[in-house]
Protein backbone atom coordinates (compact mmCIF):
# COMPACT_ATOMS: atom_id res chain seq x y z
CA UNK A 1 0.00 0.00 0.00
CA UNK A 2 1.51 3.56 -0.90
CA UNK A 3 1.62 5.92 1.95
CA UNK A 4 0.01 9.06 2.13
CA UNK A 5 1.46 12.32 1.50
CA UNK A 6 -0.59 14.87 3.80
CA UNK A 7 0.08 18.97 2.80
CA UNK A 8 1.39 21.29 5.55
CA UNK A 9 -2.39 23.02 5.53
CA UNK A 10 -3.87 19.42 5.95
CA UNK A 11 -1.57 18.82 9.07
CA UNK A 12 -2.09 22.53 10.60
CA UNK A 13 -5.91 21.91 10.26
CA UNK A 14 -6.07 18.69 11.76
CA UNK A 15 -3.83 20.25 14.56
CA UNK A 16 -6.74 23.10 14.97
CA UNK A 17 -9.18 20.39 15.39
CA UNK A 18 -7.18 18.68 17.95
CA UNK A 19 -6.34 21.85 20.13
CA UNK A 20 -10.35 22.79 19.31
CA UNK A 21 -12.07 19.71 20.99
CA UNK A 22 -9.68 20.11 24.07
CA UNK A 23 -12.10 20.65 26.44
CA UNK A 24 -9.24 22.05 28.68
CA UNK A 25 -7.79 24.53 25.82
CA UNK A 26 -11.39 25.43 24.75
CA UNK A 27 -11.85 27.65 28.13
CA UNK A 28 -8.93 28.39 30.34
CA UNK A 29 -7.79 31.05 32.35
CA UNK A 30 -4.15 31.97 32.17
CA UNK A 31 -1.87 34.69 34.44
CA UNK A 32 1.80 35.82 33.09
CA UNK A 33 3.05 39.07 32.22
CA UNK A 34 2.38 41.14 29.42
CA UNK A 35 4.96 42.00 26.50
CA UNK A 36 5.41 43.01 23.07
CA UNK A 37 1.87 44.82 23.41
CA UNK A 38 0.22 46.44 20.43
CA UNK A 39 -2.86 48.16 20.01
CA UNK A 40 -3.90 47.46 16.22
CA UNK A 41 -5.64 50.93 14.57
CA UNK A 42 -8.73 47.83 13.95
CA UNK A 43 -9.15 47.94 17.64
CA UNK A 44 -7.40 44.43 17.79
CA UNK A 45 -4.80 43.62 20.87
CA UNK A 46 -1.61 41.57 19.99
CA UNK A 47 0.87 40.89 22.76
CA UNK A 48 2.63 37.83 24.23
CA UNK A 49 2.08 36.75 27.56
CA UNK A 50 4.99 35.22 30.07
CA UNK A 51 6.40 33.86 33.14
CA UNK A 52 9.59 33.01 34.31
CA UNK A 53 10.33 30.01 31.87
CA UNK A 54 7.92 30.59 29.15
CA UNK A 55 5.77 32.68 26.72
CA UNK A 56 2.52 32.59 24.53
CA UNK A 57 1.43 34.61 22.07
CA UNK A 58 -1.82 36.11 22.61
CA UNK A 59 -4.76 38.14 20.22
CA UNK A 60 -7.87 39.90 21.93
CA UNK A 61 -10.41 40.81 19.14
CA UNK A 62 -12.16 44.31 18.90
CA UNK A 63 -15.31 43.21 20.31
CA UNK A 64 -13.67 41.42 23.65
CA UNK A 65 -10.84 44.79 23.39
CA UNK A 66 -13.58 47.41 24.04
CA UNK A 67 -14.78 45.98 27.58
CA UNK A 68 -11.54 45.98 28.89
CA UNK A 69 -11.85 49.08 30.93
CA UNK A 70 -8.19 50.14 31.40
CA UNK A 71 -4.73 50.05 29.42
CA UNK A 72 -2.88 47.04 28.87
CA UNK A 73 0.95 48.11 28.84
CA UNK A 74 4.44 45.92 28.53
CA UNK A 75 5.23 44.60 32.14
CA UNK A 76 1.61 44.30 33.36
CA UNK A 77 0.79 41.14 34.84
CA UNK A 78 -2.78 40.12 33.88
CA UNK A 79 -5.17 37.21 33.89
CA UNK A 80 -6.79 36.33 30.73
CA UNK A 81 -9.92 33.89 30.18
CA UNK A 82 -10.05 32.32 26.02
CA UNK A 83 -9.14 29.45 23.95
CA UNK A 84 -5.85 27.95 23.00
CA UNK A 85 -6.10 27.45 19.31
CA UNK A 86 -4.18 27.26 16.06
CA UNK A 87 -3.54 29.96 13.31
CA UNK A 88 -3.67 27.78 10.42
CA UNK A 89 -1.81 29.31 7.82
CA UNK A 90 1.42 29.90 10.19
CA UNK A 91 1.04 26.95 12.30
CA UNK A 92 1.57 28.94 15.26
CA UNK A 93 -0.46 28.35 18.55
CA UNK A 94 -2.13 31.17 20.27
CA UNK A 95 -4.59 32.58 22.62
CA UNK A 96 -7.26 34.05 21.40
CA UNK A 97 -8.31 36.23 24.66
CA UNK A 98 -12.33 37.02 25.68
CA UNK A 99 -11.38 38.87 29.07
CA UNK A 100 -8.62 40.20 30.46
CA UNK A 101 -8.25 41.98 33.69
CA UNK A 102 -4.63 43.18 35.74
CA UNK A 103 -3.76 40.88 38.95
CA UNK A 104 -4.14 42.56 42.31
CA UNK A 105 -5.79 45.07 41.15
CA UNK A 106 -9.19 46.09 40.48
CA UNK A 107 -10.16 47.24 36.74
CA UNK A 108 -11.95 50.39 37.49
CA UNK A 109 -9.29 51.81 40.31
CA UNK A 110 -6.31 50.83 37.37
CA UNK A 111 -8.00 52.86 34.56
CA UNK A 112 -8.64 55.63 37.00
CA UNK A 113 -5.30 56.03 37.94
CA UNK A 114 -3.94 55.60 34.41
CA UNK A 115 -6.86 58.49 33.40
CA UNK A 116 -5.22 60.27 36.71
CA UNK A 117 -1.75 59.90 35.88
CA UNK A 118 -2.46 60.87 32.02
CA UNK A 119 -4.39 63.75 32.50
CA UNK A 120 -1.95 65.07 35.44
CA UNK A 121 1.69 65.04 32.82
CA UNK A 122 -0.87 66.93 30.63
CA UNK A 123 -1.35 69.70 32.88
CA UNK A 124 -5.31 69.73 33.25
CA UNK A 125 -4.65 69.25 37.39
CA UNK A 126 -2.15 73.08 37.38
CA UNK A 127 -3.00 74.97 39.98
CA UNK A 128 -1.68 77.91 38.14
CA UNK A 129 -4.83 77.12 35.25
CA UNK A 130 -7.50 77.24 37.64
CA UNK A 131 -9.98 80.16 37.23
CA UNK A 132 -11.00 82.10 40.36
CA UNK A 133 -14.04 81.93 42.10
CA UNK A 134 -16.71 85.37 42.22
CA UNK A 135 -16.91 86.30 45.56
CA UNK A 136 -20.98 87.32 44.95
CA UNK A 137 -21.94 85.47 42.15
CA UNK A 138 -24.94 86.79 40.52
CA UNK A 139 -26.46 83.31 39.34
CA UNK A 140 -25.02 79.81 39.69
CA UNK A 141 -25.74 77.02 37.55
CA UNK A 142 -25.97 73.38 39.59
CA UNK A 143 -25.81 70.47 37.63
CA UNK A 144 -27.23 67.39 39.31
CA UNK A 145 -30.38 64.99 39.63
CA UNK A 146 -33.57 66.77 39.71
CA UNK A 147 -34.95 64.79 42.32
CA UNK A 148 -33.07 63.29 45.98
CA UNK A 149 -31.67 65.12 49.09
CA UNK A 150 -28.60 67.19 46.94
CA UNK A 151 -30.25 69.56 45.47
CA UNK A 152 -32.63 69.98 48.09
CA UNK A 153 -29.68 70.78 50.41
CA UNK A 154 -28.15 73.27 47.91
CA UNK A 155 -31.22 75.27 47.87
CA UNK A 156 -31.62 75.16 51.72
CA UNK A 157 -27.86 76.07 52.38
CA UNK A 158 -27.50 79.24 49.56
CA UNK A 159 -31.34 80.57 50.82
CA UNK A 160 -30.20 80.61 54.43
CA UNK A 161 -26.67 82.10 53.95
CA UNK A 162 -27.70 84.73 51.59
CA UNK A 163 -31.07 86.23 50.48
CA UNK A 164 -32.37 86.35 46.98
CA UNK A 165 -29.88 83.86 45.46
CA UNK A 166 -30.80 82.94 41.94
CA UNK A 167 -30.11 79.30 41.06
CA UNK A 168 -30.16 77.59 37.40
CA UNK A 169 -30.57 73.24 37.99
CA UNK A 170 -29.85 71.30 34.61
CA UNK A 171 -30.90 67.70 35.70
CA UNK A 172 -28.49 65.32 34.79
CA UNK A 173 -27.81 61.91 35.39
CA UNK A 174 -25.35 60.88 38.46
CA UNK A 175 -25.12 57.04 38.08
CA UNK A 176 -24.75 54.68 35.16
CA UNK A 177 -23.71 54.89 31.99
CA UNK A 178 -25.19 58.18 31.15
CA UNK A 179 -23.32 60.63 33.75
CA UNK A 180 -20.57 61.82 31.60
CA UNK A 181 -22.86 62.49 28.49
CA UNK A 182 -25.63 64.40 30.79
CA UNK A 183 -23.22 66.26 32.80
CA UNK A 184 -21.24 67.25 29.27
CA UNK A 185 -24.51 68.51 27.65
CA UNK A 186 -24.70 70.85 30.97
CA UNK A 187 -21.62 72.72 30.62
CA UNK A 188 -22.42 72.69 27.37
CA UNK A 189 -25.64 74.50 27.49
CA UNK A 190 -23.96 77.02 30.89
CA UNK A 191 -21.30 77.94 28.76
CA UNK A 192 -23.02 78.75 25.29
CA UNK A 193 -25.97 80.50 27.20
CA UNK A 194 -22.92 82.24 29.44
CA UNK A 195 -26.09 83.06 32.05
CA UNK A 196 -24.18 82.00 35.05
CA UNK A 197 -20.82 82.86 36.87
CA UNK A 198 -19.88 79.76 38.40
CA UNK A 199 -20.98 76.03 38.09
CA UNK A 200 -21.25 73.33 40.86
CA UNK A 201 -21.31 69.67 39.76
CA UNK A 202 -22.83 68.08 42.32
CA UNK A 203 -23.88 64.21 43.82
CA UNK A 204 -23.90 62.64 46.74
CA UNK A 205 -21.72 59.70 48.44
CA UNK A 206 -21.81 56.34 47.01
CA UNK A 207 -18.77 53.57 46.30
CA UNK A 208 -16.19 53.74 43.78
CA UNK A 209 -18.10 52.25 40.91
CA UNK A 210 -21.18 54.52 41.91
CA UNK A 211 -19.09 57.73 40.94
CA UNK A 212 -17.21 56.03 38.51
CA UNK A 213 -18.85 58.37 35.95
CA UNK A 214 -17.18 61.22 36.95
CA UNK A 215 -13.78 59.72 36.34
CA UNK A 216 -14.82 59.88 32.45
CA UNK A 217 -11.67 61.49 30.32
CA UNK A 218 -13.96 63.60 27.99
CA UNK A 219 -15.99 64.93 30.87
CA UNK A 220 -12.33 65.78 32.40
CA UNK A 221 -11.43 67.92 28.96
CA UNK A 222 -14.48 69.39 29.25
CA UNK A 223 -14.76 71.22 32.52
CA UNK A 224 -10.84 71.90 31.77
CA UNK A 225 -12.13 74.16 28.71
CA UNK A 226 -15.23 75.39 30.43
CA UNK A 227 -15.03 79.14 30.27
CA UNK A 228 -16.89 79.52 33.49
CA UNK A 229 -15.26 78.56 36.82
CA UNK A 230 -16.77 74.75 38.36
CA UNK A 231 -17.19 74.03 41.71
CA UNK A 232 -16.89 69.95 42.42
CA UNK A 233 -19.02 68.17 44.99
CA UNK A 234 -19.04 65.06 44.24
CA UNK A 235 -19.17 62.20 46.80
CA UNK A 236 -18.42 62.69 50.57
CA UNK A 237 -15.45 64.48 52.31
CA UNK A 238 -13.14 60.88 51.46
CA UNK A 239 -14.50 60.32 48.22
CA UNK A 240 -11.86 61.68 45.29
CA UNK A 241 -12.95 61.71 41.14
CA UNK A 242 -11.48 63.09 38.43
CA UNK A 243 -13.46 66.11 38.09
CA UNK A 244 -12.25 67.07 41.65
CA UNK A 245 -8.61 67.46 40.37
CA UNK A 246 -9.65 68.92 37.30
CA UNK A 247 -12.03 71.51 38.55
CA UNK A 248 -11.33 74.89 40.05
CA UNK A 249 -12.22 73.96 43.30
CA UNK A 250 -13.24 70.90 44.95
CA UNK A 251 -15.67 71.10 47.79
CA UNK A 252 -15.88 67.79 49.93
CA UNK A 253 -20.04 67.96 50.03
CA UNK A 254 -22.49 69.75 47.65
CA UNK A 255 -23.24 71.46 50.85
CA UNK A 256 -20.01 72.68 51.40
CA UNK A 257 -20.15 73.84 47.82
CA UNK A 258 -23.46 75.77 48.73
CA UNK A 259 -20.86 77.53 51.40
CA UNK A 260 -18.21 78.05 49.56
CA UNK A 261 -20.00 79.87 46.69
CA UNK A 262 -22.46 81.90 48.56
CA UNK A 263 -20.80 84.26 51.34
CA UNK A 264 -22.67 84.91 54.97
CA UNK A 265 -24.87 87.96 54.10
CA UNK A 266 -23.99 89.30 57.76
CA UNK A 267 -20.81 88.66 57.01
CA UNK A 268 -20.71 91.09 53.61
CA UNK A 269 -22.42 93.57 56.40
CA UNK A 270 -20.38 93.59 59.16
CA UNK A 271 -16.97 93.43 56.70
CA UNK A 272 -18.39 97.23 54.92
CA UNK A 273 -18.71 98.37 58.64
CA UNK A 274 -15.26 97.23 59.99
CA UNK A 275 -13.75 98.88 56.32
CA UNK A 276 -15.37 101.95 57.18
CA UNK A 277 -13.97 102.26 60.70
CA UNK A 278 -10.34 101.43 59.63
CA UNK A 279 -10.79 104.43 57.61
CA UNK A 280 -11.91 106.82 59.85
CA UNK A 281 -9.61 105.76 62.50
CA UNK A 282 -6.37 105.73 59.92
CA UNK A 283 -7.69 109.39 58.75
CA UNK A 284 -8.28 110.54 62.26
CA UNK A 285 -4.27 109.26 63.42
CA UNK A 286 -2.81 110.60 60.14
CA UNK A 287 -3.89 113.51 60.43
CA UNK A 288 -3.44 114.19 64.36
CA UNK A 289 0.44 113.12 63.54
CA UNK A 290 0.81 115.31 60.82
CA UNK A 291 -0.75 117.99 63.63
CA UNK A 292 1.70 117.18 65.95
CA UNK A 293 4.68 117.36 63.50
CA UNK A 294 3.63 120.61 63.43
CA UNK A 295 2.96 121.67 66.70
CA UNK A 296 7.11 120.45 67.50
CA UNK A 297 8.08 122.46 64.60
CA UNK A 298 6.37 125.87 66.15
CA UNK A 299 7.25 124.82 69.67
CA UNK A 300 11.26 124.52 68.52
CA UNK A 301 14.05 126.93 70.18
CA UNK A 302 15.15 128.57 66.72
CA UNK A 303 16.41 131.82 67.38
CA UNK A 304 19.75 131.03 66.58
CA UNK A 305 18.78 129.60 63.29
CA UNK A 306 19.03 131.87 60.08
CA UNK A 307 16.36 133.40 58.76
CA UNK A 308 16.82 131.56 55.01
CA UNK A 309 17.01 127.77 57.16
CA UNK A 310 13.85 128.58 59.01
CA UNK A 311 12.09 129.40 55.56
CA UNK A 312 12.91 126.32 53.95
CA UNK A 313 11.85 124.56 56.44
CA UNK A 314 8.64 126.34 56.01
CA UNK A 315 8.67 125.26 52.20
CA UNK A 316 9.23 121.82 52.78
CA UNK A 317 6.27 121.62 55.65
CA UNK A 318 4.23 123.37 53.09
CA UNK A 319 5.09 120.86 50.69
CA UNK A 320 4.40 117.58 52.79
CA UNK A 321 1.60 119.17 54.16
CA UNK A 322 0.00 119.50 50.65
CA UNK A 323 0.87 115.87 49.57
CA UNK A 324 -0.53 114.62 52.75
CA UNK A 325 -3.53 115.97 52.07
CA UNK A 326 -3.24 114.85 48.47
CA UNK A 327 -2.69 111.44 49.07
CA UNK A 328 -5.25 111.09 51.74
CA UNK A 329 -8.06 112.32 49.68
CA UNK A 330 -7.14 109.71 46.86
CA UNK A 331 -7.90 107.21 49.57
CA UNK A 332 -10.99 108.26 50.88
CA UNK A 333 -11.94 109.07 47.17
CA UNK A 334 -10.99 105.03 46.78
CA UNK A 335 -12.73 103.68 49.68
CA UNK A 336 -15.74 105.61 49.13
CA UNK A 337 -16.00 104.05 45.48
CA UNK A 338 -15.35 100.83 47.03
CA UNK A 339 -17.88 101.31 49.93
CA UNK A 340 -20.61 102.73 47.25
CA UNK A 341 -19.74 99.67 44.71
CA UNK A 342 -20.46 97.26 47.34
CA UNK A 343 -23.41 99.20 49.15
CA UNK A 344 -25.24 99.51 45.46
CA UNK A 345 -24.57 95.68 44.72
CA UNK A 346 -26.20 94.66 48.04
CA UNK A 347 -28.95 97.11 47.76
CA UNK A 348 -29.94 95.82 44.22
CA UNK A 349 -29.95 92.12 45.53
CA UNK A 350 -32.49 93.36 48.65
CA UNK A 351 -35.66 92.40 48.19
CA UNK A 352 -37.31 96.05 48.96
CA UNK A 353 -35.50 97.04 45.61
CA UNK A 354 -38.20 94.67 43.43
CA UNK A 355 -41.02 95.71 45.62
CA UNK A 356 -40.08 99.12 44.32
CA UNK A 357 -40.68 98.05 40.10
CA UNK A 358 -44.19 97.20 40.94
CA UNK A 359 -43.64 94.27 42.94
CA UNK A 360 -45.69 93.07 45.73
CA UNK A 361 -45.59 89.73 48.33
CA UNK A 362 -48.56 88.12 49.24
CA UNK A 363 -49.17 86.70 52.53
CA UNK A 364 -51.05 84.56 55.15
CA UNK A 365 -52.64 85.67 58.46
CA UNK A 366 -49.85 83.72 59.85
CA UNK A 367 -47.11 85.05 57.53
CA UNK A 368 -46.81 82.62 55.14
CA UNK A 369 -45.82 83.88 51.52
CA UNK A 370 -48.76 82.58 48.81
CA UNK A 371 -46.07 81.26 45.93
CA UNK A 372 -49.76 79.45 44.20
CA UNK A 373 -53.16 79.64 43.80
CA UNK A 374 -53.51 75.92 45.51
CA UNK A 375 -52.17 78.08 48.66
CA UNK A 376 -55.57 80.11 49.36
CA UNK A 377 -58.74 79.44 49.39
CA UNK A 378 -62.16 81.26 49.16
CA UNK A 379 -62.67 84.06 52.09
CA UNK A 380 -59.10 83.60 53.06
CA UNK A 381 -57.64 86.85 54.72
CA UNK A 382 -54.20 87.77 53.07
CA UNK A 383 -51.87 90.33 53.34
CA UNK A 384 -50.21 92.25 50.52
CA UNK A 385 -47.39 94.55 50.92
CA UNK A 386 -46.17 96.46 48.89
CA UNK A 387 -42.90 99.00 48.70
CA UNK A 388 -45.09 102.03 50.83
CA UNK A 389 -47.44 99.97 52.82
CA UNK A 390 -49.84 96.92 53.54
CA UNK A 391 -53.30 95.75 52.03
CA UNK A 392 -55.60 93.41 53.85
CA UNK A 393 -57.59 91.68 51.12
CA UNK A 394 -59.80 89.30 51.38
CA UNK A 395 -60.08 86.07 48.66
CA UNK A 396 -63.43 85.84 46.32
Amino acid sequence: MEEKIYKVSEVNKYIKMVFDKDTFLSDIRIRGEITNFKAHYTGHFYFTLKDETSTIKCVMFKGYASTVKFKPADGMKVVIDGQVSVFERDGAYQIYCKTMSPEGLGELYLAYEQLKEKLKKEGLFDTSLKKKIPFLPKRVGVITSKTGAVVRDIINVTTRRYPNVDLLIYPAAVQGVNVASTVIAGLDTFNKLNNVDVIIIARGGGSFEDLFGFNDEALARKIFESKIPIVSAVGHETDFTICDFVSDLRAPTPSAAAELVYPQYSDIVNRILMDKNRIMVGTKNFLERRREYVRRLKAAKLEKVPLDMINRYRLTIDSIMKQSYNMLNLKLEKYKSRSMQTIAKIDTLSPLKTLTRGYSVTETEDGKVIKSIEDVNKADKLNVILTDGNIKVVVE
